[in-house]
Parts: C-alpha cells; sequence; structure tokens
C-alpha cells in the first residue's frame, strides 16, 4: 500500500462574486478530483489549532501529523534547515523576504508594501541583490543566507524570539505601525531599502515593467526545531516534494526524503509534471511508502488577489498534478491511498490566510464508497469533520 497527500497550499476560499457567488475551487474545472469524489470521502478539516496564527507552517506541520501545540518553534528555522543552515541552539533564524515597498519620496515608515513576492522574483537575481545587503549589513551577529525566490533567512546569533509581522498580511497599508520594534532589525530594514533602491538589477527591473525588489522584510522568528522522525512515528518512509524552503525543512526535520525537481519554482509557472513525476518515481521505483505534493501557487494567487490565477492554478494542480499520479498509480497496480487538501484558506478577499476549515477529499483505490459529493468548500461542509487537523494522517493510515 502506498500513501500520497497533494496539497494545494491555501486552495481554499470564500465564494465571490464574479465567480457566481462560487468559491476557485467550486468554480475551476477539475474533472479529477470531481471523477475520485465520488468515489471517495469528502468532509472537512481544522488544522490551525486554537490560539495559533494560520501560517503554511502550523498548518503543513498539522497535515503531517505533528501537533503544532506541542513541535512548532517558528516558522524560519524550519526554512533554515532546508537551506542547510547549521543553527546553533542559541540561534535565532528570522525569514528575509525582500519585498516591493513604494518608493514615493516620503519618509521611510510612510512608505507602502506593494507586493511580498517583488513580481515572484527568480532566486538568481534575489541572490545578486541579498549579495549587496550581505557586504553591507552582515556580521558576526546577523547572518544572511540566500533561500529561494523572494524568500530567504537571516540569522541573530543569541538573539530572542521578537514579534514580526508577515508582509503578505499588511499588503497595500504604510508601513511604519508593522515594522519591528527592535532597533536593529528596523534599522537593517531601512538601510537595505537604500541598498536596494537604486542597485542596477532593480533599475533594469522598472525598465522592463516588473516591480523593483528593494527592501528586505523581517518575519517569522524562531528557535532551532526538534521534530521526532516521520519513519519512527508513522512507519512509513516518507518523501517532500516542493519547491518552497519552509515544506523541504519540515521534511529534513523530520528525516523524510526531499526530492529536488528542476523548474519547481513555487509560482503559477511551476513544474507541476516535475513534481507528479517525482512522486511516482519515489513510490515506485525508489522505495518510499509516503509521498507529500506540496504545490504553493494557489496560496501566491490569493495573496496577488487575482482571481483568475488562482483559478488556473487549482486546475494546473488537478490536470498537471493529481491526474497524472493517478494515471500512473493505477497502471502500475499497486493499492493506494490518496489524501487532497488545502493547508488553510487564502481568500482572495483579504489576501491573506485564514484559520478557517478546510475541505478534504479521501480516496482510495480499492473501494468505490458511490458518493454523489464533489469536493469543494459547500459540499464538504455537509461531510465528515476532523476538528484536529494533525490526526488526519491517521485517516490517510488507516490508523
Amino acid at each position: 500500500m502506498k500513501y500520497i497527500v497533494c496539497l494545494g497550499d491555501g486552495m481554499a476560499d470564500e465564494p465571490i462574486e464574479a465567480l457566481g457567488g462560487k468559491t476557485p475551487l467550486e468554480y475551476a474545472d477539475t474533472k479529477m478530483m470531481d471523477a475520485l469524489s465520488k468515489k471517495g470521502e469528502v468532509g472537512m478539516v481544522h488544522t490551525i489549532p486554537e490560539g495559533m496564527k494560520p501560517g503554511s507552517d502550523t498548518a503543513n506541520l498539522s497535515v503531517l501529523g505533528y501537533d503544532p501545540k506541542q513541535y512548532y518553534s517558528g516558522r524560519s528555522p524550519l526554512e533554515a534547515l532546508s537551506i542547510g543552515v547549521p543553527m546553533k541552539d542559541t540561534d535565532i533564524a528570522i525569514r528575509c523576504n525582500i519585498v516591493t515597498i513604494s518608493d514615493d519620496e516620503v519618509p521611510f515608515e510612510e512608505k507602502t508594501i506593494i507586493d511580498h513576492s517583488s513580481d515572484e522574483i527568480g532566486t538568481e537575481d534575489c541572490a545578486v541583490l541579498l549579495r549587496a545587503v550581505q557586504e553591507k549589513l552582515q556580521d558576526e551577529t546577523w547572518q544572511f543566507y540566500v533561500g529561494t525566490s523572494y524568500r530567504h533567512c537571516l540569522i541573530w546569533d543569541k538573539g530572542q524570539v521578537v514579534e514580526l509581522v508577515p508582509p503578505h498580511d499588511v499588503l497595500g497599508q504604510k508601513i511604519g505601525q508593522y515594522l519591528p520594534e527592535d532597533a536593529h532589525l528596523r534599522h537593517m530594514m531601512e538601510e537595505s531599502y537604500k541598498i536596494l533602491a537604486e542597485h542596477p538589477m532593480n533599475i533594469e527591473r522598472k525598465k522592463q515593467g516588473l516591480r523593483p525588489a528593494n527592501c528586505c522584510w523581517f518575519w517569522g522568528a524562531g528557535t532551532k526545531p526538534m521534530l521526532s522522525g516521520f519513519e519512527e512515528k508513522t512507519g512509513k518512509k516518507g518523501l517532500m516534494i516542493s519547491a518552497v524552503d519552509l515544506l523541504k525543512g519540515i521534511a529534513v526535520g523530520a528525516g523524510m526524503g526531499v526530492a529536488q525537481v528542476e523548474g519547481a519554482n513555487g509560482g503559477l509557472h511551476t513544474n507541476y509534471e516535475g513534481k507528479a513525476q517525482a512522486a511516482v518515481d519515489g513510490l515506485l521505483k525508489e522505495g518510499y511508502d509516503f509521498a507529500y505534493i506540496h504545490v504553493e501557487a494557489p496560496d501566491e494567487m490569493g495573496h496577488q488577489g487575482s482571481v483568475e490565477r488562482k483559478v488556473q492554478a487549482i486546475e494546473y494542480l488537478d490536470q498537471r498534478v493529481i491526474r497524472p499520479v493517478v494515471e500512473a498509480m493505477d497502471a502500475s497496480g499497486e493499492d493506494y491511498r490518496l489524501l487532497i487538501l488545502p493547508d488553510h484558506p487564502t481568500p482572495i478577499r483579504v489576501r491573506t490566510h485564514t484559520a478557517d476549515n478546510v475541505p478534504y477529499l479521501l480516496y482510495d483505490s480499492r473501494k468505490d464508497l458511490r458518493s454523489e459529493r464533489l469536493y469543494n468548500e459547500r459540499e464538504a461542509a455537509d461531510g465528515p469533520f476532523i476538528a484536529k487537523g494533525h490526526e488526519i494522517m491517521g485517516y490517510l493510515f488507516e490508523k
């Protein structure tokens, strides 16, 4: 028996007037998910524990069977594991987004945050910009590490966990009230703008009609994580397929394998087929029992506030990931159980994460439950409900 999770990050949403009162998941052409839902179980799961922030960090830990109340130590430390940062017990890891803020002639705190991803800037270009920041701001206490796309890491030696605001939570707002209370972090953010605003690469980006990646934004501080081994915990040898360092870091911390998929970038135009093939190869050729396929695109489109592109991301997930995985597994003759779900909603209306319940679809290749329920938020609300997200792995593994 093989086990698969296909997770569309931020895929859940609210009814949208432009879609005739349907959610993006309900509106999208998802022939594969609909076919599976008629044979499987569709219900709701609550992935964010009470009192915790609705992030991809807490939510994906939950889906993987790790109670965030017990295992969560911050988002950035998980990403640091993926990057290969040798964290000490006294280190604090902080996410360093390179974002776009307004370049109008106003004091720094009066500027507006425009884009948390700087038009989904590529890793190679962003690494050039981060090196310019490193040259001016890095010292023995503060060390910058290159991650993926706009997502990077800052390590604070003998630091402290401080409250920091995610940039995607304050899009379109003036940044002053959201800047760090820590004076040095605030100083580095302001200095990074001075370094990056007139960087040749950003001048060229503006000529090309792209948003400049002109400021470091710090958030997600935490301490070195301590996860129990996934195989020890579940008895299953697991493989992670994701473009983002957060998910890779969770996998590293849990002792899972990590697939490297060329062209996987966390954006709308990622290598969907490569992710699907990595999962199939892992399960059928490389001895893995469990594959976790994470697709970031629906979340990114939710943050961008693009209804059309969020629908497109969901359709790509259905046709370019789920379909080839199902077809390959069916052709192999191997029995398998497949769980499809988001980690959290990222509604177009708010352009950030919420802690609402998310719909799940659980399919078993050996069974046909002859359900008439389609896979979307509206129909899932009438199905079974799993109140503790970290228990959903038990449902997948039939424990």
